[in-house]
C-alpha cells in the first residue's frame, strides 16, 4: 500500500511522510487517564483526536494496534515527583478505597469516550496490572549504570545521556527556568532532571497501593509505566506515540530517556500531541475548581457528538478556545447537517433513490483522504462532506460517501433521529407545513405549476426542503 499520510512529528519539529516499521501495520500507544476525577473536555479533546489518527490510519487500509495505560497508581501532581498523589486524594475526598476511585472513574472514562463515539483501544492496561514489568525494567537500568538508589528511593540518572531534550530542543538552563522553577529540590537527586523510577521512601506515608520489590516496599514513578505497558503489548518498536502537549516535558521526554537506555535503540518514530483547550481564562484544568464535562455540556443542551465536531473544525495542533456562544453555532451547524443527511438516508432507503456513482465516490473519497493525509485537516475533511451534499449527485452516491467520511468522523450523520427530535419542528409548522403540501399537491394535479414552484420557494423561505418521491413528498428542515 501506499504510505500517503502526512503528520507532524514532535520529535523531528517537522512534517513528514508515516511510514511504519512493519509495511501496513502500525504500533501505536496513547497515554491514557489519571483515575481520580471525571475527564474534562480539554483532556478529551486529546483523546478526540487521537481516534481521529487511529481511524484515517484503519480508513487508509493499515492493520493498527492501538494501545492505551490506565493511571491508577498515585499519580504525582508536577514535574519533580512532589506534590500530593491524586489517586489517594480522590478517595479521601469521596470516602473510597483508592482502587474503588479508580473503577468508578475508569468507567465514567469509558462512558464519556462512548458518548462521544471515540474507539476503545484495543488494549487497556491498568498500571497496577504491570509492576513486574516496572521491576524487571528498573533491574535492567540499575545494570546498566542508568539509575542508581539514594534515599531509599530509585531514580534515573539523566546524565548518563548524551542528549536528554530531544522532544523540547531546550537548553537545561532555560527549561529550568521557564518551566521547572517551582519544582521543590529532591535532595536524594544527583542532577536536577533525575526523576524517580521506584519510590520507597516519600513524604505520602499513608500512601494505599504499594508493592515488594529488590529495593523494599513501594510504588512505581508516573514515567515507567508507559514505557512498560507498551512493550508489554506491542515489543520493542513503536510507530506513533500520543498525548497532549502537556506530555511533551517531562513525561513523553523521560519515557524516552529510559526506554531507549533500555532496549539500547530507537525506541518510537513518530510523536502526535495535540494542543490545549483553552477558555477565556487560560487552559482548561481540574484544578481550577468547577470541571466542563461532558454531563456538563450535555446539561447545557448540547449532544456530546456536537462538541465532537467542535474539536474537528479546529486543527489539532493549534490552541482552541471553548465558549458557549461558539458552541451554539457549532450546534445549529451540526442539527441542520444531520437533519438534512438522516432524512436524505431514509429516502434512499425507503425508494432506493438512484445508483452509486463509482467514479463519484472514488473521486470525493480521494478528497477527504487527501485532507486527512495533509496533517490530519479534519477543517478540510469536513468542507469535502459539504462539497458532496452540493454536488450534482445521485441521493444514493451522497449519502454512501457520507457513510464512508462517517467512519473517520463519527458524528452518527446519516443515523435516524431520535424520536424526541423527530423533525425538529413543533405542532403547529409541522401542521402549516403538511397544509402547505396538500396545497402543492393540488396545484400540480391541476397543471398550476406556478403556483406549486411559489409554494417550494414559500417552503424553502421559511427552511424546508421538499422532496418528490415515488412514496408521496417528503420534508426536513434545513
Amino acid at each position: 500500500m501506499e504510505d500517503r499520510l502526512q503528520m507532524y512529528n514532535t520529535l523531528t519539529r517537522n512534517i513528514e511522510r508515516f511510514v511504519p516499521n512493519e509495511p501496513g501495520k502500525v504500533a501505536m500507544y496513547t497515554c491514557g487517564p489519571t483515575v481520580y476525577h471525571f475527564a474534562h473536555i480539554g483532556n478529551l479533546r486529546s483523546y478526540i483526536q487521537e481516534d481521529v489518527l487511529e481511524k484515517t490510519l484503519r480508513y487508509l487500509g493499515y492493520d493498527v494496534k492501538r494501545v492505551m495505560n490506565i493511571t491508577d497508581v498515585g499519580h504525582l501532581s508536577d514535574d519533580g515527583d512532589n506534590g500530593e498523589d491524586k489517586m489517594v486524594k480522590g478517595a479521601q475526598r469521596e470516602h473510597k478505597t483508592v482502587m474503588e476511585i479508580a473503577k468508578f472513574y475508569t468507567d465514567a472514562f469509558f462512558e464519556d469516550c462512548r458518548k462521544l463515539n471515540i474507539k476503545t483501544p484495543d488494549v487497556v492496561e491498568p498500571a497496577t496490572g504491570c509492576i513486574p514489568e516496572f521491576i524487571h525494567m528498573i533491574e535492567v537500568l540499575l545494570e546498566k549504570g542508568y539509575a542508581y538508589q539514594a534515599g531509599e528511593n530509585v531514580y534515573f540518572d539523566t546524565s548518563k545521556l548524551k542528549e536528554y531534550y530531544v522532544l523540547t530542543n531546550h537548553s537545561e538552563d532555560s527549561l529550568l527556568e521557564g518551566v521547572r522553577d517551582d519544582v521543590d529540590v529532591d535532595p536524594n537527586k544527583k542532577n536536577k532532571n533525575d526523576f524517580v523510577l521506584w519510590f520507597t521512601k516519600s513524604k505520602f506515608e499513608d500512601q494505599a497501593l504499594k508493592w515488594d520489590s529488590p529495593w523494599g516496599v513501594g510504588y512505581p514513578g508516573w514515567h515507567i509505566e508507559c514505557s512498560c505497558i507498551s512493550m508489554k503489548h506491542l515489543g520493542e518498536y513503536m510507530d506513533i506515540h500520543c498525548g497532549g502537549v502537556d506530555n511533551i516535558f517531562p513525561h513523553h521526554t523521560n519515557e524516552i530517556a529510559q526506554s531507549e537506555s533500555y532496549l539500547g535503540h530507537k525506541w518510537c518514530n513518530y510523536w502526535f500531541h495535540v494542543n490545549h483547550l483553552n477558555d477565556r481564562n487560560g487552559k482548561m484544568s481540574k484544578s481550577k475548581g468547577a470541571t466542563l464535562t461532558v454531563s456538563v455540556v450535555e446539561e447545557n443542551g448540547y449532544n456530546p457528538l456536537v462538541y465532537r465536531m467542535f474539536c474537528l473544525q479546529s486543527h489539532y495542533r493549534k490552541p482552541l478556545e471553548f465558549s458557549y456562544e461558539v458552541m451554539d453555532q457549532v450546534k445549529a451547524a451540526y442539527e441542520k447537517l444531520r437533519r438534512r443527511l438522516s432524512g436524505l438516508a431514509e429516502t434512499v432507503s425507503a425508494c432506493k433513490a438512484g445508483e452509486v456513482d463509482t467514479e463519484a465516490f472514488a473521486q470525493f473519497r480521494k478528497q477527504f483522504e487527501d485532507a486527512l493525509c495533509n496533517d490530519l485537516n479534519t477543517a478540510s475533511a469536513l468542507t469535502v462532506l459539504y462539497d458532496v451534499l452540493k454536488a450534482d449527485i445521485s441521493d444514493a452516491t451522497k449519502v454512501a460517501l457520507t457513510d464512508s467520511f462517517d467512519e473517520v468522523l463519527s458524528l452518527d450523520l446519516t443515523k435516524p433521529l431520535p424520536e424526541t427530535e423527530g423533525s425538529g419542528a413543533d405542532d403547529e409548522l409541522t401542521s402549516w407545513i403538511e397544509e402547505m403540501i396538500a396545497k402543492r399537491t393540488e396545484a400540480k394535479k391541476a397543471k398550476d405549476f406556478a403556483t406549486a414552484d411559489a409554494i417550494r420557494a414559500e417552503l424553502l423561505e421559511r427552511g424546508v426542503a421538499i422532496k418528490d418521491t415515488r412514496e408521496g413528498v417528503v420534508w426536513e428542515l434545513v
